[in-house]
């Protein structure tokens, strides 16, 4: 692969006719892909040395604040809680590990690409409402480790992106934010709605982002199917995605707002993480404890 990532044609050849059409369509039409950050195209440069600098690596992360700040803040989630406290970059490089860093940078680095020309209360409220998602699946993922074999900052990382084509197709269609009802609390992208409407699929949308920034392929999986758990059958991408639905129906009860999405997919879900409805009241209350601390901290 180059490091200017995977090209869109290349990506299309790997979807079917109805989706390569979509996405064919909507690039025509002016959706535009996020380029990667100038310090991950760094990142990876430095990564593929024989021998990597870990002072090299945290001197280009340092090259930008808003990121820096943001990394500590998420290493600050308690799946961490036997590195912390954190110092420098370095440290968290050392602790959390090269590769998972990068992931947990890569994840941060979306949320601040692309340019907001209107509705910014509404992407505010998407990139809170992803990073909130984000720090629950790592945590689900730090409670679930033996069962699904996903780590923290592949979860975070699979969270900020599962729902990346929503911001995407703002972009594209005027209407989008009001007709999907994204500045109404409690209203989420209703897929069926979504498709009659702009004959688009923010799941597909961001399947494209995430080969672009050359995810690995099981999280690219887990965004394209992240509505569709039963059609993955046995793959780490289905663990992943029972990770981001239970994150999703986690968020949805700490804001007391209703999860129309919940009944249908939760005898998926569930299994898959080796809970039943018996255990996850508890479950959640250890996972929310564990995110309103990182919150608070």
């Amino acid at each position: 692969m180059s490091s200017a990532g995977t090209s869109v044609f290349e990506i299309t050849q790997s979807l079917g006719e109805v989706d390569a059409a979509r996405i064919k369509r909507l690039l025509e039409g002016g959706v535009k892909i996020p380029p990667q950050p100038r310090v991950l195209e760094e990142l990876r440069k430095h990564m593929k040395r024989s021998e990597m600098d870990v002072r090299l690596l945290a001197r280009v992360i340092n090259q930008d604040p808003g990121l820096t700040a943001m990394l500590f803040k998420v290493v600050g989630n308690s799946a961490y809680r036997q590195h912390q406290p954190f110092g420098t970059v370095e440290e968290i490089l050392h602790a959390v590990g090269v590769r998972q860093t990068f992931n947990l940078v890569q994840a941060i680095a979306l949320s601040g690409a692309g340019e907001i020309k209107k509705n910014r209360l509404v992407y505010e409220t998407f990139w809170a409402r992803s990073h909130a998602i984000g720090q629950l699946a790592m945590l689900i993922a730090d409670e679930r480790i033996a069962v699904c074999k996903v780590f923290p900052d592949q979860a975070y990382l699979a969270g900020i992106f599962h729902d990346c084509g929503v911001p995407l197709l703002m972009q594209r269609f005027p209407t989008y934010c009001a007709e999907m009802r994204l500045g109404t609390p409690g209203c989420w992208v209703d897929l069926a709605e979504e498709d009659r409407k702009f004959n688009a699929d923010h799941c597909v949308v961001g399947y494209l982002v995430a080969r672009h920034w050359h995810l690995p392929e099981f999280i690219c999986d887990a965004i394209r199917y992240h509505h569709a758990i039963g059609e993955l059958g046995l793959h780490e991408a289905r663990s992943m995605v029972a990770i981001i639905q239970l994150a999703e129906d986690i968020h949805c009860l700490d804001h007391r707002v209703p999860n129309p999405e919940w009944d249908r997919i939760k005898a998926d879900v569930l299994p898959e993480l080796g809970l039943n409805e018996e255990a996850l009241p508890e479950f959640v209350d250890v996972i929310l404890e564990r995110f309103n601390g990182c919150v608070e901290a």
